[in-house]
């Protein structure tokens, strides 16, 4: 073997371990309760303090570096920290998360008092932790706040009432790449985290997602919700219920549970619902219709071969069935079977409805609608 091969394969071995080993980050709770810290430690020790060490919710803590720090008079102080998502494709990474905290000397009554400014949503929607009218910060970073100011004050043997203001510049901005208004949080990002810690690639946020929207439509009194995995799928719905009811029909009923197949029915069920739709395209449909729990390219490839066996099965045409296994892909299997074979589509359809009842009570009345690549129905069960 020749030392170049023998150079490429350690190459392609210390790539591996670099994918797998990502770099953990902090939450923007975290950043916000740093950036407080930051400020009041500024007031009370009179120097501009270059990290504070903030303790996770769950254990440990880390040290954060303080961006900027600067006072606007004798009793404010501003600091700014930059929210670090580690290796997550978090759309808050890279944020400027700022903390305007006033002092007041009060002693005999001391108490805090969390507000958010530019950039931070208002919740408009009942269901959620946060009560409609409220900034969206939720419970978790309200205590890493109130206990950044508590270590101050420990620190400095000081008491006093403290006003803080949670802002980020280019929060509005932001909070359109995500789901926020879909819950009703308007006007900005939510201050969120329930550990302080952001793992890489997580899903743990992305399914605290899905329970907060389906707590928001239960409140919002829908008795019936619709999952479906994205945007488009959404949009969808939205067209098919509009012809159906003649009339826009809450947009709470219409959850996105991206590829949470088995995560979302399971929440929906906890929550009470009696009526739970799946509303996908044909690719997933048929993960879906194999049991798939998560119908990501990554935790389930997609078994042409098994789709092949159930043409088959159905028609009996191996000719057929050798042209969907041949296929490259599930929209270009979908064509095929379209053409000749619809009845192939009806059976993923059921499949899909039986696959979704083995994670939820038989109580439960389960729907399926499933689109083609253009969206149209292509089946439809009768629960809808």
């Amino acid at each position: 073997m020749t030392q170049r091969k023998v150079k490429r394969i350690l190459n392609k071995v210390v790539n591996v371990k670099k994918k797998q080993s990502l770099r953990n980050g902090f939450t923007t709770g975290t950043a916000a309760a740093a950036a407080t810290k930051g400020a009041l430690q500024y007031l009370l020790s009179h120097k501009k303090p270059d990290f504070v060490n903030i303790p996770f919710l769950s254990t440990g803590s880390i040290d954060i570096t303080i961006q900027s720090c600067k006072k606007e008079n004798k009793y404010t102080a501003v600091c700014m920290v930059i929210k670090d998502a580690g290796d997550d494709p978090d759309i808050t990474h890279k944020a400027e998360i700022f903390a305007r905290v006033s002092f007041v000397n009060n002693n005999e009554n001391p108490k805090t008092e969390i507000t958010g400014g530019e950039g931070i949503g208002i919740v408009t929607k009942p269901g959620l932790e946060i009560p409609p009218g409220e900034p969206a910060i939720n419970p978790g970073p309200r205590k890493m706040i109130h206990q950044a100011i508590t270590d101050c004050f420990l620190r400095y043997n000081q008491a006093g009432s403290v006003h803080v203001e949670i802002f980020i510049p280019k929060g509005e901005t932001l909070a359109l790449k995500t789901l926020n208004a879909r819950l009703g949080i308007l006007g900005g990002l939510s201050i969120l985290g329930t550990t302080g810690i952001v793992k890489p690639l997580s899903h743990k946020s992305y399914i605290a997602t899905i329970d907060s929207a389906l707590s928001v439509a239960k409140a919002s009194g829908c008795h019936q919700i619709i999952l479906t995995t994205g945007r488009r799928s959404e949009r969808y719905v939205h067209q098919y219920l509009e012809q159906v009811y003649k009339k826009a029909m809450p947009e709470e009923m219409v959850i996105q549970m991206g590829d949470f197949f088995t995560d979302a029915i399971r929440l929906a069920m906890e929550k009470g619902f009696a009526n739970i739709c799946v509303a996908v395209f044909f690719g997933k449909a048929v993960k879906m219709a194999m049991g798939a729990s998560c119908t990501h390219a990554a935790k389930s490839i997609l078994s042409i071969e098994m789709l092949s066996q159930w043409a088959e099965t159905i028609t009996g045409d191996s000719t057929f069935s050798k042209k969907i296994k041949e296929s490259n892909t599930a929209r270009e299997a979908f064509f095929h079977i379209w053409e000749q074979y619809p009845v192939v589509i009806d059976f993923v359809g059921q499949k899909v409805v039986e696959s979704a009842q083995a994670y939820a009570d038989r109580s439960i009345t389960i729907g399926c609608i499933v689109f083609d690549y253009e969206g149209s129905i292509v089946f439809k069960n009768e629960n809808i």
